[in-house]
C-alpha cells in the first residue's frame, strides 16, 4: 500500500476557502459543543521555550494532538512555534504553524498543511464566539488593542457577531498596522484610531486584547464602562481587573490554571480564584452553565485549544480534495518492516 498525503500550502489553504469567517465561526462554535459533550480529546499543549541572553523567551515550540469523534473523525496535532526575531525583522510571520491529520484506525497521515492562517482565523473567531455568549447584546463600541494578525481576525470577526457594533476603537504601538487596518475594513466596520491604551478602551462596552505584551499594560480604571474584558495574551491586563470581574469565563480551564504565566496565577496563589469560580464558555455554549446574566463584569482568557485548529484544518482537507487542490506525498513505496 502506498499511503497519499496531501500537501497544502499556504494558497492551496486559502483557495480551499480557509477566508470565510462564517463558516469558520460556525466550525469553532461546533468544536467547542462537541468538546463540552465529550466528543473531543484536546490534553493540554506541552511547549519548549528557547530563551535570549537577557533570560526572556526568543523562540517557542508547541505541541496541540487532538482526536474529534462523531462526524468528524479525525486525528490531528498542530505544531506552533513562534520567533521574536521574526517579528523585529518583519521578514518572516512571527508564528509559522502547521498541522498533519491522520487516519484515526490506520494512523496514517492524510494531510500535511500550513496552519499559520488557520490559527489567525480560528482565533479571531473564538475570540467572537465568546463575545457573542458573554457581551452584552446592547454592546456597541469595542476597545481593541493590537492592529497585528489576530487583531485582523478579530475585528472581522466580531463585526459578524456583535449586532449593535457601532466602532471599534483600535490602537497598536505601531501606528501603521493600525492605519493599514483602518483602511482594509473601511466601509465595512467603522474604525477609530487611538492614540493611547487608555483611549482605546475607555468608555468601550467590550475590550479585547490581543499583543505579545509580557507585561501588563491595561488598568483598571480604564475599563470601568466595559461590561466584557477579552484577553488572548498572558501579560495585558493588571491582576486588578480579573480580581475585580463578577465572572470569570476561560476556554479552559486546567491548561490556563497550570500556565505560570496566566494572568490569574497571582489569584490562584493567594487563593482568591478557586476552580469553582471559573466557568468554561464550552460550558456555556452547550447550556451546561448559564450565559450572561444582567450587567455583570465578565473577565474572559483565552489560552487556544487544539481541537479548533483541527476542525478548521478537515474542512480544508476535505474541500481541497473535492477541488483536486494541493500536491501529493507519498511517506514510502514500501513499507520496510511490518
Amino acid at each position: 500500500m502506498v499511503p497519499e498525503i496531501l500537501f497544502l500550502k499556504q494558497e492551496d489553504v486559502l483557495n480551499a476557502g480557509l477566508m470565510d469567517m462564517d463558516g469558520v465561526l460556525k466550525m469553532v462554535e461546533k468544536a467547542y459543543f462537541m468538546y463540552a459533550e465529550g466528543e473531543i480529546k484536546n490534553p493540554p499543549k506541552t511547549m519548549i521555550s528557547l530563551d535570549s541572553d537577557e533570560g526572556v523567551w526568543k523562540s517557542r515550540f508547541m505541541s496541540m494532538p487532538v482526536y474529534i469523534g462523531g462526524d468528524i473523525n479525525r486525528a490531528g496535532i498542530k505544531w506552533a512555534a513562534e520567533s521574536t526575531l521574526n517579528q523585529k525583522t518583519g521578514l518572516l510571520p512571527m508564528g509559522i504553524d502547521m498541522v498533519v491529520l491522520s487516519d484515526p484506525d490506520t494512523v496514517l497521515p492524510v494531510a500535511i498543511m500550513d496552519g499559520t492562517l488557520i490559527t489567525a482565523m480560528r482565533t479571531g473567531a473564538s475570540m467572537a464566539v465568546a463575545a457573542k455568549y458573554l457581551a452584552k447584546p446592547d454592546a456597541k463600541t469595542a476597545g481593541c488593542i493590537g492592529a497585528g494578525i489576530i487583531g485582523r481576525t478579530t475585528i472581522w470577526a466580531l463585526s459578524k457577531v456583535l449586532n449593535q457594533l457601532e466602532k471599534v476603537k483600535l490602537f497598536d504601538l505601531n501606528i501603521k498596522k493600525s492605519q493599514e487596518l483602518f483602511e482594509e475594513f473601511k466601509g465595512k466596520v467603522n474604525i477609530e484610531i487611538a492614540g493611547s491604551v487608555e483611549e482605546a478602551v475607555k468608555d468601550a462596552d467590550v475590550v479585547i486584547t490581543m499583543t505579545t505584551s509580557q507585561k501588563p499594560f491595561v488598568k483598571k480604571e480604564w475599563v470601568n464602562r466595559a461590561r466584557l474584558f477579552l484577553q488572548v495574551g498572558s501579560f495585558e491586563a493588571h491582576e486588578e481587573i480579573p480580581a475585580g470581574a463578577d465572572r470569570i469565563v476561560v476556554d479552559d480551564w486546567e491548561p490556563i490554571k497550570y500556565d505560570p504565566f496566566s494572568v490569574f496565577q497571582p489569584l490562584i496563589k493567594s487563593g482568591k480564584l478557586r476552580d469553582e469560580d471559573v466557568t468554561p464558555l464550552y460550558n456555556i455554549i452547550s447550556k451546561k452553565s448559564p450565559g450572561r446574566e444582567g450587567d455583570e463584569f465578565i473577565f474572559f482568557k483565552s489560552r487556544g485549544m487544539g481541537c479548533l485548529d483541527i476542525m478548521v484544518a478537515d474542512y480544508i482537507y476535505r474541500r481541497a480534495k473535492d477541488l483536486g487542490i494541493g500536491k501529493i506525498l507519498h511517506l514510502w513505496d514500501s513499507p520496510k518492516w511490518v
